[in-house]
């Protein structure tokens, strides 16, 4: 099965708008960006996926032309580890490229291998299990009101925990946000906080005796992933567990002092941004084996959370399946909605993802094809 081709698409979706409120970077984000990876094959069938693609989908899109293109071409599709390992290197010496753009390159091999297989993509990795509690992930909110209506909306529906990105405006303020959203919910609900490094060392150790005291499940990246000896320190002085290591490069090399000398207490990878599956697979494992948790970490568009999903039945050593919430807002990309229902993702039983891409959808956004 020997690769032919690496079609790309850079694509825009207009409708999708995120408010500069609503993700504490300071810019609204007025329709979201992405590409959608084609690799076709001499024997006949071809896998696409989307990627992520940051604030530009023709820059990362021209990136991932001139440096992956040429690497793939001409090799077997079923290659995977192989192209993994080759990869690294070149990436080291002449590419450099962010650490969006293998995964979905990644996640295209292994769809042509199950597909070649006749399985679906979780049991091809290694069936675990068939079913996953789903947790809802919120964008940036107002105030504490707009946090405790939402975290409500969560729970009604039937999600089995809801996970807070406070404004980090001040320490105070998101304290208050974190105490408001469990009296809104009450004590049977489960709950987790996702500062995103809004922290120092002493306020993240405030803020999570304050969530011990609140019963969160877990306070995932108060401190930069890349702040290994205030995030071990932190983790030494909680009780309450810390995650981390969702944006550090080159899964699993680089994450693995974090597992062997506990920098966190669970860690997190994705399809997306940690190599693919092979590379999220490669974090999982790891971890396994020194007895800690894999937490899967969004991707943010439905195509790839497919993948994400597949990845949960693969693995015993994650919670949860993540998504984002509002989940109509980000419903895009796929032909049907997540297998999603009360509050449980259920495992395709077709071959691949088990679900189309949305072709008519894709034309419509696609900007360039490269």
């Amino acid at each position: 099965m020997r690769i032919t081709g690496l079609d790309l698409r850079c694509c825009r979706f207009e409708q999708a708008v995120i408010a500069r409120e609503a993700t504490r970077d300071g810019i609204a984000h007025e329709g979201l960006e992405f590409l959608v990876f084609t690799v076709k094959t001499d024997e006949g069938p071809s896998a696409s996926m989307f990627g992520f693609a940051g604030r530009s989908a023709l820059g990362s899109g021209h990136l991932a032309a001139a440096s992956l293109r040429p690497f793939v071409t001409g090799r077997n599709a079923l290659d995977r580890e192989a192209m993994w390992h080759d990869w690294r290197t070149a990436d080291r010496w002449w590419h450099h490229l962010p650490i969006y753009l293998y995964g979905p390159l990644d996640c295209c091999l292994w769809l042509l291998g199950s597909m070649a297989a006749e399985q679906p993509l979780w049991r091809y990795i290694g069936g675990a299990r068939g079913e996953i509690p789903v947790y809802a992930s919120s964008l940036v909110l107002a105030d504490a009101a707009a946090y405790q209506e939402e975290a409500r909306t969560v729970r009604d529906a039937g999600l089995r925990a809801y996970k807070i990105h406070p404004p980090g405006r001040s320490l105070e303020e998101d304290i208050e946000i974190h105490r408001a959203v469990r009296e809104a919910v009450g004590p049977g609900f489960a709950l987790m906080s996702d500062p995103v490094a809004a922290y120092t060392l002493e306020e993240a150790v405030r803020f999570g005796r304050e969530l011990e005291a609140l019963g969160y499940l877990w306070l995932e990246e108060p401190l930069p992933d890349e702040n290994f000896s205030a995030l071990r320190e932190l983790t030494r002085r909680l009780d309450l567990p810390v995650v981390g290591t969702e944006v550090i490069a080159k899964h699993p090399y680089s994450v693995a002092e974090c597992i062997s000398s506990r920098v966190v207490d669970a860690v997190r990878a994705d399809v997306s941004w940690t190599g693919g599956i092979t590379g999220a697979l490669k974090t999982a494992r790891l971890a396994e084996a020194f007895h800690m948790n894999c937490e899967l970490h969004t991707t943010i568009f439905h195509p790839l959370e497919m993948v994400n999903l597949h990845l949960c039945g693969a693995v015993r050593n994650n919670s949860y399946f993540e998504l984002l919430w509002p989940i109509p807002q980000f419903e895009f990309g796929l032909a049907e909605p997540l297998p999603v229902e009360d509050g449980m993702a259920r495992m395709p039983t077709e071959p691949g993802l088990g679900v189309a891409l949305d072709w008519d959808f894709i034309d419509n956004c696609t900007i360039a094809r490269l």
